[in-house]
C-alpha cells in the first residue's frame, strides 16, 4: 500500500515531456522518466483500500497496491516479479493503455487517481537496467507444436504463455516485422520500436521460432499447419476498416488512417513500400473519427508540418468528469485529450461528412459537413441523431483519414480456407472461456475473436487461450489465469 498518509500527503503527478515545439520535429517518445522522488511519492499514494478495484478495472488482472508496495520501499526484483507474473509486456501497456485500472482506483472517488499506468512502464524499465529481464527457458519440452497466426499483442502473448509451459510454438507474421499493430499500428512517439524489438529477441532465446512474411493462406498452406502442429491459435487482429461510403469516396486523397500510419513507420525504419506516398505536408488535414487512431494520425500529421489539422467526431461532445450514468468504479466515458491534441488541432462533435469535393483532375479539395443534434435516447432505446437545418457547409481540405474504428478480420484466404464459424459480427466463433473455434483443434484470440479492443484486453486474451491451449494438449495446465493470479502472487509477496 505504500505510505498510509501518502494519498493526503501528494498529488498526482505526471512525468514531464519534451517541449512541443522540440519533439514535432521527430518521431521519438517524448515523455521523460519521473526523478525517484516522483516515483516513491506517486507510489506512496496508493492507498490501504480494503477492497482494490484497480484488480478487476485491469483486464490482466495486475496485482497493483503490492507492486506499488514494492515500488515505494525500492524493492524493485519483487516490483518486477508481482507485475510479470501478470503481465507479458508491461513495457507496451505502460504506454499505449487507457488505463482502465486508474478509472477502478478507490482514491478515484474523490481525488485523482494514482498514476499507475505511469508506474507500471518505470517498473519494467527499471528491471531492464538493473538486468532483472533474462530469457527464462522451459526447463522440460513437452513435443507438442503450436501455431500463432498473428503476431500482435494477442499472439505474442499466446506464444509466450505457451512456450513456457514447454511447448514448441512457431510466430506466423505475414508482414516484414514482428509486432502486428505494435509495429505498424503505433506512432514510434508513442512507443519506438527498439522496445518490441527488445522483447522479441528475448523471446527467440527463449525458444519461440518467428517467421515473417509468412502469410497463412496465401503463401503459406493452410493444410501444412493443419497437418504440422497439434493446435493453431489464430490472432489476426480485426483488420478491415471502416469505410465511408458517400459521394466523392474515390477521389485522391481519401486514405484510411491505418494506411497513413503503417507508411510512416516503415519510413521510420528506412523501410521501402510499394504504395504512392501519402504526405500530409502543407495540406489542410481532416480526420474522420475521435478515437486513438484517429489522435494518431493527428500527432503524425502535424509532424508532417500539416497546414491544419481538424479531427471530426460523430458523437457530441462528452462531459470532462464522471456524470451519474456513469458512477464509480466504471469506465467513464469522458472527454479525453491526448498528447497529439496538445500539439495543436481543431477538435469538432456532432459532425456528419456528407460529401468529398474534389476538382477536375479528381484530387480531393474540400468535404461537406452538417451539424448533428444528438437525441437523448428513451430507456433501454438506441440514441438517434439528426442533421441541424442550416448547418450544411464546405470546409477545404486536401487530404482526410478515416479513422472509425475496424468491422473484422479479413476473411479472404486463411479464415476461408479453414472454413471456421463466424460469428453475427465477422468475427471468428469461439468461446469467451475455451477460445475454441467449431474446429477443435484451432482456438482464437484477441481482436480476431473479440471484435476490435484495447492492447491489454489482446494480452489477456493471449495469455487466457494459452491456458486453454496447454489444457487441450497436456490435459491440465500451470499456467495461471487471471482468475487465479491473486494466489500466485501471495506466494511471491
Amino acid at each position: 500500500m505504500g505510505k498510509p498518509t501518502g494519498f493526503k500527503e501528494f498529488d498526482r503527478q505526471l512525468p514531464s515531456k519534451q517541449p512541443v515545439k522540440d519533439r514535432l520535429n521527430n518521431y521519438n517518445e517524448f515523455v521523460y522518466r519521473f526523478t525517484d522522488t516522483q516515483l516513491n511519492e506517486q507510489s506512496a499514494r496508493c492507498m490501504d483500500c480494503g477492497v482494490p478495484f484497480c484488480h478487476s478495472g485491469c483486464p490482466l488482472g495486475n496485482v497493483i497496491p503490492e507492486f506499488n508496495d514494492a515500488v515505494y520501499h525500492e524493492d524493485w526484483k519483487e516490483a518486477y516479479e508481482i507485475l510479470s507474473s501478470t503481465n507479458n509486456f508491461p513495457e507496451f501497456t505502460g504506454r499505449i493503455c487507457p488505463a482502465p485500472c486508474e478509472s477502478s482506483c478507490v482514491l478515484g472517488i474523490n481525488r485523482p487517481a494514482v498514476t499507475i499506468e505511469e508506474i507500471e512502464k518505470h517498473i519494467i524499465e527499471i528491471a531492464f537496467d538493473k538486468g532483472f529481464v533474462q530469457p527464462q527457458q522451459p526447463n522440460v519440452r513437452t513435443g507438442k507444436k503450436v501455431a500463432v497466426v498473428g503476431s500482435g499483442p494477442a499472439g505474442l502473448a499466446a506464444a509466450a504463455q505457451l512456450n513456457a509451459a514447454g511447448h514448441y510454438v512457431t510466430v506466423f507474421e505475414r508482414d516484414d516485422s514482428i509486432g502486428g499493430l505494435l509495429r505498424y499500428g503505433i506512432p514510434d512517439f508513442k512507443l519506438e520500436k527498439w522496445i518490441i524489438d527488445r522483447r522479441i529477441a528475448i523471446m527467440a532465446e527463449e525458444g519461440i521460432t518467428f517467421k515473417t512474411n509468412a502469410n497463412v493462406g496465401v503463401n503459406v498452406s493452410v493444410n501444412d499447419l493443419l497437418r504440422e502442429y497439434n493446435a493453431i491459435i489464430l490472432a489476426g487482429g480485426s483488420t478491415i476498416p471502416r469505410d465511408l461510403p458517400i459521394p466523392g469516396r474515390h477521389l485522391k486523397g481519401v486514405h484510411f488512417a491505418m494506411d497513413f500510419l503503417k507508411q510512416q513507420n516503415k519510413r521510420n525504419a528506412q523501410l521501402t513500400f510499394e504504395e504512392e506516398a501519402i504526405m500530409a505536408t502543407a495540406k489542410n488535414v481532416v480526420v474522420i473519427g475521435g478515437g486513438d487512431t484517429g489522435s494518431d494520425c493527428v500527432g503524425t500529421s502535424n509532424r508532417h508540418k500539416a497546414k491544419s489539422v481538424t479531427q471530426f467526431e460523430l458523437l457530441s461532445k462528452p462531459p470532462e468528469n464522471r456524470t451519474i450514468a456513469m458512477p464509480w468504479p466504471s469506465y467513464p466515458m469522458v472527454l479525453k485529450t491526448t498528447s497529439s491534441h496538445e500539439e495543436g488541432a481543431l477538435r469538432h462533435w456532432g459532425i456528419a461528412t456528407k460529401e468529398f469535393l474534389g476538382d477536375e483532375n479528381d484530387q480531393l479539395i474540400g468535404l461537406k459537413i452538417v451539424d448533428l443534434e444528438w437525441n437523448i435516447p428513451v430507456a433501454g432505446g438506441p440514441s438517434k441523431f439528426s442533421e441541424i437545418v442550416g448547418s450544411e457547409r464546405q470546409i477545404p481540405c486536401e487530404i482526410a483519414f478515416l479513422a472509425m474504428g475496424f468491422v473484422s478480420p479479413q476473411k479472404e484466404g486463411m479464415v476461408t480456407e479453414l472454413d471456421v464459424e463466424l460469428d453475427e459480427k465477422g468475427n471468428i466463433k469461439a468461446t469467451d472461456k475455451k477460445f475454441r473455434t467449431n474446429i477443435p483443434k484451432i482456438f482464437s484470440a484477441g481482436d480476431m475473436r473479440r471484435g476490435q479492443s484495447l492492447v491489454v484486453w489482446a494480452i489477456s486474451e493471449g495469455r487466457e487461450c494459452g491456458r486453454e491451449v496447454d489444457k487441450s494438449l497436456m490435459g491440465f495446465s500451470f499456467l495461471e489465469s487471471k482468475d487465479t493470479a491473486m494466489h500466485v502472487i501471495s506466494d511471491v509477496v
